[in-house]
Parts: structure tokens; sequence; C-alpha cells
């Protein structure tokens, strides 16, 4: 047909090469924004104790950059965003075994722990692990977008979802999320960043608070209300004093990120999705 793109052809190799180089670089170097966030922090921080933690942080980073070594010994269950043009063809194999096959290279050859079990109830490690989660959307053109999101889980533990009413409000979205930071406490190695989705179905919104967590730090919605909320909630978020560590302080988040979604006329689901200091991403374009 005139004025349709041809097929593009993928080799699952090549996303397998950049799996496992995306794996070990995301596990070592903090992304820009994120050090970005700590250093400012560190300059606006009120308590000394908690300065000197963001100091800490800092340090951290470097010592991991230069030596090589992760960040942090929770290297994480690896959570993949990956959009693929619909113009693209992959051939080769099975695109969720290259995927797999990247991350197992990476914590292999990376030296990077291995915290995946292969039943949640019987709890015997994969001892590469994998699999990772992964979430596909297929978008126009011809490219493959790959997000790689290392996920620990001492503040995953910390995430929760409500299925609120529609009544409840932009009233009962703010407690929602209030009462997830203030139960988390020190427990999410904070300072966090606070992954938020609105709407959708159960599943839908965790997905969009996991995702949000991926956005740059200092990027706010475009959507005026929603901004609106993310700059209230941080200010309220900070003010808890949970702090640096959770030892006291006027830094308890870097952000507080909301992604929403149509949904039912009878429902308002919410999800919250809390990730530490060490909020790992990363994506390259292919």
């Amino acid at each position: 047909m005139p004025g349709r793109m041809q097929m593009r052809t993928i080799n699952t190799e090549l996303i397998t090469q950049q799996v496992k180089e995306m794996c070990m670089d995301v596990n070592i170097h903090l992304s820009k924004d994120v050090k970005c966030a700590i250093e400012e922090a560190e300059k606006k921080e009120e308590s000394p104790l908690g300065k000197q933690i963001l100091g800490q942080l800092e340090e951290n980073m470097e010592i991991a950059s230069d030596t090589k070594i992760p960040i942090c010994q929770d290297t994480g269950m690896t959570v993949v965003f990956l959009k693929v043009g619909q113009e693209v063809h992959f051939e080769g194999g099975y695109i969720e075994d290259a995927i797999n096959e990247g991350i197992r290279q990476g914590y292999q050859e990376g030296y990077l722990r291995k915290s995946v079990v292969k039943d949640p109830v019987d709890r015997v490690n994969t001892k590469d692990n994998t699999p990772g989660v992964i979430h596909y959307q297929i978008v126009p053109g011809d490219q493959v977008e790959i997000t790689i999101a290392p996920k620990g889980f001492g503040s995953e533990n910390m995430s929760r979802l409500y299925m609120l009413k529609p009544a409840d409000g932009l009233d009962g979205i703010r407690n929602a999320i209030l009462e997830t930071v203030k139960l988390a406490g020190p427990n999410a190695c904070p300072p966090i960043v606070v992954g938020v989705g609105i709407g959708g179905t159960f599943e839908k919104c965790a997905i969009m608070a996991k995702h949000a967590l991926t956005r740059e730090w200092g990027v706010h919605s475009d959507i005026p209300y929603v901004k609106e909320m993310e700059e209230e909630l941080l200010t309220k978020i900070n003010k808890l004093g949970i702090g640096p560590g959770g030892l006291g302080g006027t830094t308890t988040a870097f952000a507080v990120n909301i992604e929403t979604y149509p949904t039912h006329i009878a429902g308002l689901p919410v999800a919250v999705s809390i990730c530490c200091h060490v909020n790992r991403h990363m994506t390259r374009v292919i």
C-alpha cells in the first residue's frame, strides 16, 4: 500500500545485549536526575544529621561508580517496560526469552545479587535473577524503547493499593498517599520517590504507579490539577519529619509522580509505589 512503512527486522540478540548492559549500568551508576535530586536535597536539608546522611549517600554514589560495585546490595527484581513499534519484526528467538537472557547475563557477569525465587511459597532461588517482570506496549513506528528499573523490596514492601469510592475524591487520594508514606516510615530507606497511579482498574493503577517512578526528577504531569497535587503532596510529605534514613529532617521524599487513566463510573483505584533513594531507571531506544 502507498505510504505504508516497511517492517524493520531486529535480531533478539541485540535486545539481549542491550538488556545485559543496562542491568549492569543501572545498578552501578545512578541516573543524572537522581544524583541532582540528592545533591539539591543535601543543600536544602535543615537537619544536621539529615544533611550528613545525604552527604554519605553522595559519597556512596561516587564509590559505586568509581569501583564498579552496586550502589545498593539489594540489586532488585528487574522490571522492564518495553515499547515496541508496530512495524518491528523480531527474529532469532522469542522476545521474552531474549530479555530474560539479558537479565541473566547482566546479573551474572556484573556480580549482582540474585534475589528472585522460583515460587513465592517454595522460595528456591533461581540463581540468575530471572525472570524479570516485563510490561509490553505496542506503539506506532519502527523502534524499540527499553526501560530497565530494578526494584528492591525494602521499599516495594511498603507500597499499597486502594480501591476508593468515587465520592472519596481528591481528599481520599491525598489521604491514601500520605497514609502509605507514614506507614512506610524509615523502612523504605528515605528519601523516597512516590509513584502514584490513579484510575484504570486494579492492575492498571499498580502498573502506572510503578512506571511513574521512572519519570525524570523535576518533571511534573502536564495535567494542571495533577501537577498541583504532586507539588502539594511533596510539601506535606516533607513536613512529616521522617527525614533521610528515617532519622528526622526536612527531606523525606524527592518527588511525587502521578499518572492517571480513565476508569469505571463506580471506582477510584489508587496505587502508591514507594521507591528508596536508589531510584534506578535507565532507557535506551533501538
